[in-house]
């Protein structure tokens, strides 16, 4: 009897040292819920160290049955030993769109002067395409010669200098068909007799008869000219004495022209 509580003492100890007892604490009231998860995680560490038994894959049992990988060498190869041939090239794709604008650019450094060009052809002479011109005279006038130009001593227009004031012409470089007017002051007890010339032929008249009293009179007409043509006004001095009225102060004789259609627009 003596031998069996001896033996019975022995196993409860060995299976006491093989499967520690796990202590468990109550939960009091006031514990913490820090200390109640770590007495959890205590316990489930010796339910675990008891549960699980160690083993070496090579020990005999279940685990020599089971088939691991095997390890194999797998050749490498050199992928640019079966570089191909350069292929031909392809089209062109279409343009992209354009970005935008940058900004301007410092401007760059000044080149090198370069070395002198070589005379270019002559040009043609410039060519105007209209002509007008307004001229007066301030000085009264009589006609000393059979025939005498008139001239004027004072430009109010002249455009592109075709009236020429040293001898009293216009010259014609438009051609076309021209506007032309004649303004003079007759002079007491004298006769005024004046031509509007085209060329050397004289067109039309200015006339007025000896008066007591002076007055303006005025001739206008119209002119088809050529290139190089003129037209300029001359007094007459018949069997009386020819003259015209003017001062220094105010103008009295007064000579117009201009252009009313180019000869290529006819």
């Amino acid at each position: 009897m003596a031998t069996k509580m001896t033996l019975a003492i022995v196993w409860m100890f060995m299976l006491t040292w093989h499967c520690p007892v796990i202590s468990y604490r109550k939960i009091q009231h006031g514990m913490k819920d820090s200390e109640i998860r770590r007495d959890h995680a205590e316990q489930d560490y010796y339910r675990d160290a008891r549960s699980t038994e160690c083993r070496r894959c090579c020990d005999p049992g279940e685990y020599a049955s089971q088939d691991y990988p095997q390890y194999r060498i797998v050749p490498q190869i050199n992928i640019t030993l079966l570089k191909g041939e350069k292929g031909e090239v392809g089209e062109r794709g279409a343009y992209g769109k354009p970005g935008r604008t940058g900004q301007m650019g410092p401007p760059g450094s000044s080149g090198t002067k370069g070395s002198k060009g070589s005379m270019g052809v002559p040009g043609e002479p410039c060519k105007s395409s209209f002509a007008a011109f307004s001229v007066a005279r301030k000085k009264g006038l009589h006609s000393n010669h059979y025939y005498q130009t008139l001239t004027f001593d004072t430009e109010i227009v002249n455009l592109y200098g075709h009236f020429n004031m040293f001898s009293g012409k216009f010259y014609c470089y438009v051609p076309g068909i021209y506007y032309f007017s004649l303004n003079v002051h007759t002079w007491n007890q004298k006769e005024t007799y004046l031509h509007v010339m085209h060329n050397e032929k004289d067109v039309v008249v200015l006339y007025a008869q000896p008066s007591d009293r002076s007055i303006m009179q005025s001739q206008s007409l119209m002119l088809e000219l050529e290139s190089g043509d003129q037209v300029w006004v001359r007094l007459y001095k018949g069997e009386r004495e020819n003259a015209i009225f003017s001062d220094e102060i105010d103008i009295y004789i007064i000579f117009n022209g201009h252009l009313i259609k180019h000869k290529d627009e006819l």
